[in-house]
């Protein structure tokens, strides 16, 4: 299950700094590398200087994907930035999340106790039916949501919601055991999409990250990983997703480097396949910290039609604001500076624009874009306080690449 992922963290470690032949010899290597395959110019570099975040557009190759890419230098260590990102993440992002927990290595019930359904997800799912549903599901899903809950009885509410979890259960021990081949076929739309499928291709996009050689003996450690369940307040549909989150260190000669992967596995509105990856890279040359590194590429509905052109331009400028602000408020907090740290965030909420509606349903595109990585980093962070007063479980050994 974990392979892809490592396979993945191995390229975006290659490529930014983990080997000695590529981009480790020296800061100019590095900065070749960002220049050949994620399109950063000499301007971003002099920005990065004056303690500027850097955020770009990354090449995409479907109408339905957003991709963004951003740097910003820290004066922080690796181990200083897993700690104090998030605590910060724990400070900042509460707002934003109304719900959240984790799956134990052997997912129970009992694990989704706190998860509820919202009361308009619950009217739609009494409408639905395969092919045209307002809730993200499978066909047997569906089916299994008209067959199973009596929705003329006083406690619809409570069915629904209890059938919810027990399916979310279901498939998550499903994926624990199978891997990728037990991801969901969406089918609320007339045609149906393979998160594998999407997934695939997020992976194989061209880019920074993607385009470097997988190389298996990077000699990644895995520190943490979890599957992981949010709900989150954007707009007038919350989103409930669920991702699979992976932390790896490695060590070299210029110093640790981390990453953190985000893959969702599910999302009951808006996405149908996410990926986020946000690095810590050491650099020769740069004694005092590091680079805080960060890629999303997510595939949504609502970028096609008559009005997607527009959609996508109106989302792709508030997603670089956004993502501005996001690396100018995590450099602030590493830095240790309360009175910068208050104004990135005042930025941030500003450019985001939490009350301002872009198009239908694209609005919630947005902010789960540039957060899905951060409320990864959030739930890790307190399920690593939970776990302090219990035995630690031993990490899953990744599976085969056929798994």
């Amino acid at each position: 299950m974990l392979t892809r992922i490592q396979c993945l963290l191995c390229t975006l470690l290659i490529g930014l700094g983990a080997s000695s032949t590529v981009a480790q010899t020296s800061l100019a290597e590095f900065q070749r590398v960002l220049r050949e395959k994620a399109a950063f110019a000499e301007t971003d570099f002099a920005a990065l200087q004056h303690n500027q975040p850097v955020a770009r557009l990354a090449p995409t190759s479907d109408k339905r994907e957003i991709a963004v890419a951003g740097m910003v230098n820290v004066n922080a260590g690796a181990d200083e930035f897993l700690r104090l990102y998030r605590d910060n993440m724990r400070r900042k992002s509460n707002a934003a999340i109304l719900e959240i927990g984790s799956f134990g290595l052997q997912p129970a019930l009992g694990d989704l106790d706190s998860l509820t359904l919202e009361t308009g997800d619950i009217e739609d799912l009494k409408e639905c039916v395969v092919g045209d549903c307002q809730v993200k599901l499978s066909a047997p899903m569906i089916e299994r949501f008209r067959k199973e809950v009596d929705w003329d009885a006083a406690d619809y509410q409570l069915k629904a919601t209890s059938l919810f979890r027990q399916m979310l259960l279901e498939y998550v021990q499903d994926y624990r055991a199978r891997g990728e081949a037990a991801l969901i076929q969406y089918h609320d739309k007339r045609d149906r999409v393979s998160l594998a499928n999407e997934q695939r291709a997020l992976s194989s996009a061209s880019g920074y990250i993607n385009g470097f050689l997988a190389n298996p003996n990077a000699g990644l450690q895995l520190l943490e990983e979890a599957i992981v369940w949010s709900k989150i307040k954007f707009g007038l549909k919350p989103v409930i997703a669920v991702n699979h989150i992976a932390i790896y260190k490695r060590l070299n000669e210029a110093g640790p480097q981390i990453l953190i992967a985000s893959k969702q596995i599910y999302a009951n509105h808006y996405f149908n396949a996410s990926l986020a990856l946000t690095a810590f890279v050491s650099v020769p040359e740069v004694t005092n910290g590091g680079y805080l590194v960060y890629e999303n590429r997510s595939r949504a509905d609502g970028l096609e039609g008559p009005l997607g052109r527009l959609k996508r331009s109106a989302v792709e400028k508030k997603a670089l604001e956004g993502l501005r602000g996001i690396l100018e408020l995590s450099r602030a907090s590493l830095d240790g500076s309360a009175w910068t740290s208050t104004r990135a965030e005042l930025s941030l909420s500003q450019s985001g624009g939490w009350g301002h509606r872009l198009f239908g349903g694209v609005r919630p595109l947005l902010w789960l874009l540039l957060l899905s990585a951060l409320i990864a980093l959030l739930a890790l962070g307190r399920r690593r306080a939970d776990n302090t007063t219990a035995p630690k479980s031993k990490a899953l050994k990744p599976k085969s690449a056929n798994s």
